[in-house]
């Protein structure tokens, strides 16, 4: 596992945090704050809860079309009846890649095309990347180069190998190497040339492997829409001819989903998100020796209709002061009772905002995938 962070973590908190916290009209917290261990092992609970729709649907969509995606991804437009060669090799990265327990049947199918098959996860949190590490325990021939990069602020690299590499394999299916630069390519135990199970060969020792980027979970959704074209056309710039996007997105509400439904994903019943919300203060209190009383806030969620998002905030339900102490001065934020911290956003899509966003950020929409009632897309896009 390789670290792309040119500053220290805490540094990069105290910030976040200084900067949000004093913004004035609306102070917010950066949703990448939420994504420390345990905010991480939170989130992983909420993907499992009833209300939350959004998992289920996407590993839905992924166990019915992930041969489809690959088949769409290699030969754009090839009939579903026809015998399916891939006719390159291809690698699978990942932005915001979280454990990738999702990813995990795509990355399935990619096995049974291809002998060898580099997986580039990258994420904020450690944590979460040792999961998505042990993928390469159970599916052979997988091999896995995690980067620790918020992938907003940080750089991040994403490797096209040569033909019949799989960069820095250690026997193991697993690539993680402390320390290494992360874009360091390393020896390869598969041969140029070998015979995949499907019966194809590529000799061409020097072609190189084609991307297919993953940007999932509707994280898009986190962002405004200027961000979020700066955040696809940035991975744009990692890519080539041949390589593609594949976006997993929420779609807007319908008569099939309801507002209520939105909703009360980002407030369940066990409260887990609440508690999942209010860590953010939580670890502001343990990374910068804060104080905020957890007890003083509440968790709020809220749909916003001009913008088509929900938004989640922390409301203070007294009048309060909060202290940050920094080696220079002690750093005092006022609260009114009321007042919030605005801590994420969740836009909700149609398919043509995503088109729009899609070409405007180098890419050509192919193909989507939908859910039976259109609650969720799967959008995967060639680039330009």
């Amino acid at each position: 596992m390789t670290t792309a962070t040119p500053v220290s973590l805490n540094e990069a908190v105290l910030r976040e945090a200084l900067s949000g916290l004093t913004a004035r009209p609306q102070k917010t917290l950066s949703p990448w704050l939420f994504y420390d261990q345990r905010g991480s092992q939170l989130f992983e609970a909420i993907t499992t809860l009833p209300e939350y729709y959004l998992t289920r649907i996407e590993r839905a969509l992924f166990a019915t079309y992930a041969d489809d995606i690959l088949r769409e991804f290699l030969t754009p437009g090839a009939p579903a009846t026809q015998v399916f060669r891939a006719p390159d090799p291809f690698t699978i990265a990942e932005l915001g890649a979280g454990s990738a327990t999702k990813t995990g049947l795509l990355l399935a199918a990619a096995t049974r095309l291809q002998p060898h098959v580099l997986y580039q996860p990258i994420d904020v949190s450690a944590s979460a990347l040792e999961a998505a590490e042990n993928l390469a325990t159970t599916l052979p021939g997988l091999h896995v180069h995690a980067q620790v990069a918020n992938y907003v602020t940080e750089p991040y690299t994403l490797q096209h190998p040569a033909n019949g590499a799989h960069s820095n394999g250690n026997g193991n299916g697993n690539s993680h190497h402390p320390g290494a630069p992360s874009s360091t390519t390393g020896s390869s135990s598969s041969k140029v040339g070998s015979l995949g199970p499907l019966g194809f060969t590529h000799n061409d020792p020097t072609s190189r492997s084609r991307i297919l980027a993953l940007y999932i979970g509707s994280s898009i959704g986190n962002f405004s829409p200027g961000e979020a074209s700066s955040i696809l056309s940035r991975l744009r710039s990692h890519l080539q001819p041949g390589d593609a996007l594949l976006l997993g997105a929420d779609l807007a509400p319908s008569p099939h989903k309801p507002i209520a439904t939105i909703l009360s994903a980002y407030d369940d019943a066990a409260r887990v998100t609440a508690a999942f919300n209010l860590n953010i203060l939580a670890r502001l209190n343990r990374d910068l020796d804060a104080d905020f009383n957890l007890d003083a806030f509440a968790h709020r969620a809220r749909w916003n209709p001009a913008e088509s998002r929900i938004e989640m905030h922390l409301e203070s339900l007294v009048p309060q002061t909060v202290h940050i102490p920094t080696d220079s001065r002690m750093h005092s934020i006022p609260f009114l009772a009321g007042e919030t911290i605005h801590t994420e956003n969740s836009y909700k899509f149609t398919d043509g905002a995503l088109h729009t966003l899609l070409t405007h950020s180098g890419f050509t929409p192919t193909r989507t995938f939908h859910d039976p009632t259109r609650s969720f897309a799967l959008t995967l896009a060639h680039t330009l």
